[in-house]
């Protein structure tokens, strides 16, 4: 007896459609899109002790060597040819004078983190305290660390004429809140969503190795330090460098790193990263990394702690950025 194939007709049910398949989800998009993550986690870490040492002695032992050797060059240019060993003396005196110039500039830049630093701990003290009198010490603070900027010229008159009405400590700090640090708040986050747009872009159009992780370091640092400067910091390249690791390492210590379901989810439409490729989706995961970095920059160079203003929310702040950019649900 042949038996051939049986076909069985299920009633009731439609038929399979291939097309209609919903697309697998590339669950490895946020965890590979690590980029803002690695950097982060990398920077965060204080080098030991040895290897501070190790640099230190190495960067004053290039300098001793350095140094003698140009001594031992102009003196004998000197012996040998008096002309030009005066053009080399000065040469090198010109350049330790603008090594100099440098280097009160990078401790002015010091001076101004440590100020914004001593501005925002009196701020909590005297919210926590409800301390008028040092409330007050803090408004004259900020005015002279303000002193001369016009974008906040009318935020300073509002505050002038307000403040002698005002006899409690919340009230008072509030008040510099919402008029003094209202536009600086607004000019940081542009950059922030300016940052986060540029990483996100890079990462998901530009197919080169380690494009995604040079381009978060540069956008990252260059808006930390605009951040930095909107609010009064104006950090030279070690101050940046010491701000950025104040930074990371606050992101790394508090877990807001983790990019969640939630996040994505809100900003991508619901499901981005299965309906579009790979790269869009880290493009997402980094440009919120960015907004993040960017959001714990303004609390760190922020003269108040944020109190009678919202902290910026970090979807919104993405969803700004990136409307448009990968398309909506």
């Amino acid at each position: 007896m042949t038996r051939g194939p049986i076909l069985i007709d299920l009633d009731g049910q439609d038929n399979a459609r291939p097309d209609a398949a919903p697309a697998v989800p590339d669950t490895d998009a946020a965890s590979q899109a690590a980029a803002m993550q690695r950097l982060a986690v990398v920077a965060s870490h204080r080098p030991s002790r040895l290897a501070r040492w190790f640099w230190s002695l190495a960067l004053l032992l290039t300098g001793f060597v350095v140094s003698l050797a140009a001594w031992d060059y102009v003196t004998g240019l000197l012996a040998r040819a008096p002309l030009l060993g005066w053009i080399a003396t000065v040469l090198v005196g010109l350049l330790l004078l603008v090594v100099l110039v440098i280097g009160l500039r990078e401790l002015a830049a010091f001076g101004r983190l440590r100020k914004l630093d001593a501005v925002q701990v009196s701020a909590s003290d005297a919210l926590v305290s409800n301390d008028l009198k040092a409330a007050r010490s803090v408004i004259a603070a900020l005015n002279n660390l303000y002193a001369g900027r016009a974008d906040v010229t009318w935020g300073k008159a509002e505050l002038a004429q307000r403040q002698a009405d005002t006899l409690d400590a919340d009230a008072l700090l509030g008040l510099a809140e919402t008029t003094l640090l209202s536009p600086l708040d607004a000019r940081a986050m542009r950059e922030v969503e300016a940052a986060a747009r540029q990483v996100a872009m890079v990462t998901a159009f530009v197919p080169l190795a380690l494009a995604d992780l040079i381009t978060a370091l540069t956008a990252n640092l260059r808006m930390i330090r605009r951040i930095a400067e909107i609010y009064g910091g104006r950090a030279g390249t070690l101050g940046s460098w010491r701000l950025t690791r104040g930074v990371l390492t606050h992101l790394v210590a508090t877990g807001a790193l983790a990019v969640g379901d939630d996040l994505i989810g809100t900003i991508a439409g619901g499901g981005i990263l299965a309906k579009v490729s790979r790269r869009f989706g880290e493009g997402v995961v980094n440009g919120a990394l960015t907004a993040r970095v960017g959001v714990a920059a303004i609390e760190v160079c922020r003269p108040l702690p944020f109190h009678a203003t919202p902290r910026p929310s970090v979807t919104a702040l993405v969803r700004r950025a990136l409307t448009g950019l990968f398309g909506t649900a």
